[in-house]
């Protein structure tokens, strides 16, 4: 029984023994493990760095953005009360001018109705005068033909110039209407006429 003790102990030396390797196997495995857990957390705060930087970067570029974009905004802000101000002006430029327009058209109307009663008092005047002047000149060709008294149209006012064409002799006619009452003026181109048919 002693040797199955001896054997006892060498088998539990040997099992202590190979324990003793097993541990120092599982020591060197769980060493490993951790080296590589140790490398995969390396390479994943490597990872998270780089992610991190590139949020950063993200979050850079998406704040200039926004930056950019708020001042674009103010800017269209600013352009549109501009813009506002511009319509405002422009509104009331075409409101003054509306008015104005108004203001032609009426005073362009009354030139019509005006210029109809010209042309309605101008076509009275025609028919008047188409009636009236042709006996009008017939008129004084005939006082012409009587009296033959030659009259100068263009003397002074006042003034009666002419020359009479009588029977003998042509005679001057010079009389002032400021000095000499009508009636004398009348009576002596009356003389004038040659009572002889």
């Amino acid at each position: 029984m002693a040797a199955f003790r001896d054997m006892e102990e060498v088998s539990q030396g040997l099992l202590s023994l190979l324990g003793a390797n097993r541990a120092e196997a599982q020591q060197r495995r769980l060493l490993g493990r951790h080296e590589q857990m140790v490398e995969r957390l390396l390479e994943t705060q490597d990872g998270a760095e780089k992610w991190l930087r590139e949020i950063l970067t993200a979050e850079k570029e998406v704040a200039q953005r926004l930056l950019d974009a708020k001042e674009q905004a103010h800017q269209g802000g600013v352009e549109v009360r501009q813009l506002e101000a511009e319509l405002q002006r422009a509104s009331e430029e075409d409101a003054h001018l509306k008015a104005n327009l108004l203001q032609l058209t009426r005073e362009l109307e009354e030139l019509k109705e005006i210029e109809a009663d010209l042309e309605r008092q101008e076509k009275e005047v025609d028919e008047d005068t188409t009636v009236t002047i042709p006996s009008a000149v017939y008129v004084a060709q005939l006082y012409r033909r009587i009296s033959k008294i030659e009259w100068d149209y263009e003397c002074e006012p006042g003034m009666i110039k002419g020359i009479h064409h009588g029977p003998s002799v042509a005679q001057p006619i010079h009389l002032d209407s400021t000095q000499l009452s009508k009636k004398f003026i009348s009576d002596y181109l009356w003389n004038l006429v040659d009572t002889e048919w």
